[in-house]
């Protein structure tokens, strides 16, 4: 089973810009999406944006659109979420997961996660 490995975040000012990276393990990813959630503390796991592995097409979660992009490389294995204008509210921990669906926008439709990493931000 592939694995996926984060990298990126930390502790940015308000109106910044980070990049996360999700890079999964192996010559190839075998899955047909990537996508990436957040959770805040005290909140569910929200979907921000995924991306199909064939085409590169992303979609959007409502956090995202307009402010964050979501790309892929598919000679590294790494989808790239470039998060601009970052707000008090996009504090949470981010996860990239793997899906086996061309489109899925709910936790339970992915079967593996990176370990998830700490974005905040702070006025």
């Amino acid at each position: 089973q592939e694995q996926l490995v984060q990298s990126g975040g930390g502790l940015v000012q308000a109106g910044d810009s980070v990049r996360l990276s999700c890079a999964a393990s192996g010559d190839t990813f075998s899955s047909l999406a990537m996508g990436w959630f957040r959770q805040a503390p005290g909140k569910e796991r929200a979907f921000v944006a995924a991306i199909r592995w064939d085409t590169g097409r992303p979609y959007y979660g409502d956090p995202a659109r307009n402010r964050f992009t979501l790309s892929r490389d598919k000679v590294e294995n790494t989808a790239y979420l470039e998060m601009t204008n970052l707000n008090l509210e996009d504090t949470a921990v981010y996860y990239c997961a793997a899906s086996g669906m061309w489109v899925a926008k709910r936790p339970d439709q992915y079967k593996t996660w990176g370990q998830g990493t700490q974005v905040t931000v702070s006025s």
